[in-house]
Formats: C-alpha cells, structure tokens, sequence
C-alpha cells in the first residue's frame, strides 16, 4: 500500500514538473511568447465577419510541435480573459495532459462512449479560464469516435460554455483523425517545423485537408530562427530559439 503511494506521489510529481515547461508561462516576455499572442490576434483577424470558436491545430508528420501550440495558445486566450477549454483529441498518442501537469484517466474518449459526462472529465488548470478535456484511455477507433454524432453534440453544447476551444488533432498524414475534425471547425492550423518537414509534405496535407473542406486559417512555422537583431529588439538574448 505505502510503494503504490510512492510511485503515485512520484508520478504526480513528474507530471508538476513537465507543467513548468510552457514558455508563455514561465516568460511572458520572450520573443517566442509574442509570438504566440501574435498567432492569437491573427486568429482574432482572419474570420472578421464570423467568430471563431472552436480551433483544430495539427501537423503534417508526428514531431512538429503541434501539442505544445496548441497548450501555448491556450494560455495566451485564457490570459486575454476568455474561456478556453483545450481538448486533447489525439487518442492515439496524447500529450496535453503532461503539458499541464494532469492525470489522463478519464476524457474526451469515456465521453464519446458515453461512460461519462463531460463536465466529469473536464479538468481545471492552474492558469485562470483554462480548462482541458485530456484524452482519456486510448480507443481501439479513434476515428470512428471522432466522426460520431455524439462528438458533434459534444462539440454544440462546449460552445454554449467556452469562448474558444482549440482541439489538438493527430498528425494528417499518418491517419485521418485530423480531417475528420477539421470539418467541424471553424478554423484550422497547421504546425510545420522548419528543421524537418518538406514543402511537398506541407502541400500534400493541406490538400488532404482541403478535400475535408477546412477552413485553413494559417500555417505556424515551428523551430525557425530569427535573426539576431530581431531577438535583441525584443529584448529576447537565448540563443537557439
């Protein structure tokens, strides 16, 4: 009884440190937080005539980034005074949860089955207005589940509670999760590392995309570096960013 503690204490500890990891909190002044507030803001900008509620981030190839954009984006919403809930909809590999320090054993996918209510998988976060939907146990079919009828109301009745929702999606390439989703989005972004990804592979999942009719708001260029001068107008000096 006392080992099964420990480890529990121990893996609670571990999961209290990978949520010191989100640059948005920890420096709010980087260069690399300003430019997530920028994403923000284009965001707010690029649908002038309709609101964006609900958000869907992938990427190409698995690697890219996607995860930690999705968790940053969310701090900068929620420090803007929204509502943002954060759903973890990658049941295949999910990592949000480990973003911000929390358990995954119950979410998007014991609600989906119909195992649990929403609002009893929903977890606060330690920053104000931001709450996260986690994964929960890993499907056998995770695409089925996310085209459902039930996601859809799930979908409906979150929006009726959150200013913006920013759904985390597999990669568009190795499955077809991500299509699924980005058609019941208002808009979509998609993560590209500059130190990986082709440009071919960039087109090829934006025209995966596009036949799932999503509306492609942006792409977010991942690990591209910035000339020294622009970091020192920001006051940013760390070297490798």
């Amino acid at each position: 009884m006392f080992g099964r503690k420990n480890r529990d204490r121990k893996k609670q500890i571990k999961l209290l440190k990978a949520g010191r990891k989100l640059i948005t909190l920890l420096d709010g002044s980087s260069i690399i937080s300003e430019q997530f507030r920028t994403i923000r803001t284009n965001i707010t900008f690029a649908m002038p005539d309709c609101e964006v509620k609900t958000i869907l981030v992938t990427s190409t190839i698995p690697g890219e980034g996607k995860s930690t954009t999705t968790a940053n984006l969310g701090v900068v919403f929620a420090q803007e005074g929204k509502r943002v809930l954060i759903i973890d909809a990658d049941l295949r590999k999910p990592t949000l949860h480990y973003a911000f320090g929390l358990f995954n054993t119950v979410g998007l996918s014991n609600v989906l089955v119909r195992k649990r209510a929403f609002y009893e998988s929903i977890q606060e976060t330690s920053v104000s207005g931001l709450a996260i939907l986690p994964s929960g146990p890993i499907p056998s079919n995770p695409a089925e589940l996310l085209s459902s009828k039930t996601m859809d109301a799930l979908l409906d009745e979150l929006k009726n509670l959150y200013d913006i929702i920013i759904i985390d999606a597999p990669p568009v390439l190795p499955v077809t999760d991500a299509q699924v989703l980005a058609n019941k989005c208002d808009g979509t972004l998609l993560v590209a590392n500059a130190g990986v990804i082709t440009k071919e592979l960039i087109i090829k999942a934006k025209s995966i995309l596009a036949t799932s009719q999503a509306n492609m708001i942006g792409v977010v260029l991942n690990n591209c570096k910035m000339p020294r001068d622009h970091k020192r107008y920001y006051g940013y000096y760390g070297a490798g960013h």
